[in-house]
């Protein structure tokens, strides 16, 4: 049964490079990456450059910015780590794509994120899911935002439910947070 560590934060924060030492280190030096960004313009294409660069050779990518569920059974079959980079870039492609009217968008918003727990937990290999912490400012002021920020929050909550670990960055240092005492 596979394992989910959630890593999450602020932008900036450190998470993904955080998240892609602990994939490695799980992976023995090895690792696949589920890619889930969309390259619109030469910024964002700039950003891939950096992380891509940053990875190196024991990275196998796979560019998934939809149904990426499928790449992580894929990915399973050979790797022991995988690294999802990230949940709200994820979340993104699925709002952008979707009628903010349609009254059964929050069904399958929740039916896309139980394909990725479920795809998971049914592979023999740990992913760790990146994720940003999007709920601290204010009240967004139009609907896509609002919609956004509230499926970003109510996903982190659901992967951090199946999570064996749940890691908060800040400032570049991660605290397991699922460890703290609750009482």
């Amino acid at each position: 049964m596979g394992k989910i560590i959630l890593v999450t934060g602020g932008a900036r924060s450190g998470k993904s490079k955080f998240a892609e030492e602990l994939a490695l280190k799980l992976g023995e030096g090895r690792a696949a990456y589920i890619a889930t960004a969309q390259i619109f313009d030469s910024e964002m294409a700039e950003r891939v450059k950096i992380h891509k660069s940053r990875r190196g050779k024991n990275w196998i990518t796979f560019e998934s910015p939809f149904n990426a569920d499928k790449s992580i059974t894929f990915a399973a079959q050979n790797f022991n780590a995988i690294l999802f980079d990230c949940v709200t870039i994820y979340l993104s492609n699925f709002l952008c794509n979707a009628n903010l009217d349609d009254e059964n968008i929050f069904t399958k918003f929740e039916e896309w994120i139980n394909n990725l727990i479920t795809a998971a937990k049914n592979s023999d290999a740990t992913i760790i899911f990146v994720s940003n912490e999007v709920g601290a400012g204010i009240v967004p002021e139009n609907k896509l935002a609002r919609v956004f920020r509230d499926y970003a929050g109510l996903a982190n909550q659901m992967l951090a439910k199946e999570s064996e670990k749940v890691f908060l960055t800040i400032a570049g240092i991660a605290i397991d947070i699922k460890k703290l005492p609750t009482d």
